[in-house]
């Protein structure tokens, strides 16, 4: 029996990003609203202003490394599922099942509603009667309580107008995206340039002493491991541009120059922007505080200054809503098209040329979780998996030069082995300190992530044919099974 031919009606994904577009959908998909709401919480752990600018720093550069270290997969697989694709391709479907699996149930889908609530708070303060404080009803029963706020209905609303945005094509969602991100680059430069200018006024006392005796080695690894949780979630979606990478013009080109620069343009913004934060205010002052910014833009700007930052998050959140709406549903597209996932997620629009299938999916479920409430609890438990699978897809280069070093890599990462290493060294480091320091939640989350296996198994019962009816060559458990 032969291998059935691919219908060329069937609509494909256009190349339409270019190097803008690329660079700015990793800025987009990183600067939400976590660096103007951790470093404060950042801050408690640590004893001195150095050491806080020293874990941003340090964590832009394990994100660099990891970049450089995605730029060779995605270059060689220029395939649109990012992760999903390099780790099917190093490790099995098993193991790309369970990130697909871990992805869209708790990890994407879990951050968006995440991001999706954080704009209804900010959306509320302007707005008292939309905000999540604004109690529309409470019931109780058998012992459990359900509440719904009108901020709730307000995130839900957000995820589902930007999904129809981005059900136009890539062209029309990545000119909304790159109007977002140019709209926040200029305000947070602003916020950076008139910062530089009202804080030097106040003196480099806050800075003084830069690294006060504190913790000796190796107690301050501790804080400092917990400090890296948090710096390493707030640069988290950097790898949107591997996900779309079916979308990208001259991809073994484009994909390595996005993610650098992108990742590069984000490391700067938070280094300055914590900079800004300490030129405010003595590190005593910021240190707990959840919505630093704000009192950050108080102190230099007065009270209306704060009211402008809380417009700025705003926007900066919706932007970030709006990109991880546009990335996620391409992973969710290539499980569907190895046909370990529901079958329209595997379709692209005839006009559109997206995935519309997996981005309604993806709403619908997001949307749930916003109005369930439990979408924090969820996000929390699969952080670490998260972790774990940076650390796999890091060790990917090695395993894929290994086992397939006949495959043209038109771009090689730099600095091999040294970059992927660290890359991988740190994921694993950070996977470890939250384990220790959240055991419970780590189990929780080791449990949600192995249900997934059994769902594996279903799918691959089903014969792991895609969507249109034909192989995907490409997988290691479909190859060359019909003949």
């Amino acid at each position: 029996m032969t291998m059935p031919a691919e219908d060329e009606s069937k609509p494909e994904f256009l190349r339409r990003l270019g190097l803008l577009d690329t660079s700015f959908l990793v800025i987009g998909a990183v600067v939400g609203s976590g660096i103007f709401m951790t470093p404060g919480l950042i801050a408690a752990g640590l004893p001195s202003p150095g050491l806080l600018l020293t874990v941003w720093l340090a964590g832009g550069l394990v994100t660099l490394c990891g970049a450089l270290s995605f730029a060779e997969l995605g270059a060689m697989y220029p395939q649109s599922g990012g992760q999903y694709v390099y780790l099917r391709e190093a490790y099995g479907p098993a193991a790309a099942f369970l990130f697909g699996w871990a992805f869209f149930g708790f990890i994407m889908c879990g951050g968006l509603a995440a991001l999706a609530v954080a704009f209804a708070e900010f959306l509320g303060s302007f707005v008292p009667a939309l905000s999540t404080g604004h109690l529309l009803f409470r019931v109780e029963a058998a012992g459990l309580s359900y509440s719904l706020s009108a901020g709730q209905i307000v995130a839900a609303a957000s995820i589902l107008a930007l999904t129809f945005l981005n059900t136009f094509g890539i062209r029309s969602s990545a000119a909304v995206q790159n109007l977002l991100t140019v709209f926040r680059l200029g305000t947070v430069a602003a916020l950076v340039g008139l910062g530089v200018i009202f804080g030097a006024k106040m003196g480099g006392a806050n800075f003084h002493p830069l690294f006060p005796p504190g913790p000796a080695f190796p107690a301050v690894l501790k804080p400092l491991g917990l400090a890296l949780v948090a710096v390493f979630w707030t640069y988290d979606g950097w790898y949107a541009v591997n996900c779309t990478a079916e979308e990208i013009r001259d991809p073994e080109r484009t994909i390595p120059r996005g993610l650098t620069m992108g990742v590069l343009a984000v490391t700067a913004i938070y280094v300055l922007v914590n900079l800004v934060y300490l030129m405010a205010l003595p590190l005593e002052k910021i240190s707990g505080v959840v919505r630093v910014g704000e009192l950050a833009a108080a102190a230099l700007f007065g009270g209306g200054g704060a009211a402008l930052f809380s417009a700025l998050v705003m926007v900066s959140v919706f932007g970030c809503l709006n990109a991880n709406i546009l990335f996620g549903p391409r992973v969710f597209y290539a499980m569907a098209k190895d046909g370990h996932f529901f079958r329209a997620m595997g379709r692209l629009g005839a006009r559109s040329r997206v995935p519309t299938g997996a981005l309604w999916s993806q709403a619908a479920w997001s949307a749930v979780l916003c109005l369930s409430g439990t979408y924090e609890s969820l996000y929390e438990y699969m952080v670490f998996a998260l972790l774990l699978f940076f650390a796999a897809t890091g060790l990917a280069v090695f395993v894929l030069r290994h086992k397939r070093p006949g495959t043209p890599r038109p771009y090689r990462t730099w600095g091999y082995p040294a970059v992927p290493l660290v890359f991988i060294v740190m994921c694993l480091a950070v996977f470890s300190s939250i384990v220790i320091s959240q055991p419970l939640k780590s189990a929780a989350g080791a449990g949600l992530l192995l249900a997934g296996f059994p769902v594996y198994l279903v799918w691959k019962s089903r014969g792991g044919r895609n969507p249109a009816g034909t192989i995907n060559k490409d997988s290691p458990d479909t190859e060359f099974r019909l003949r």
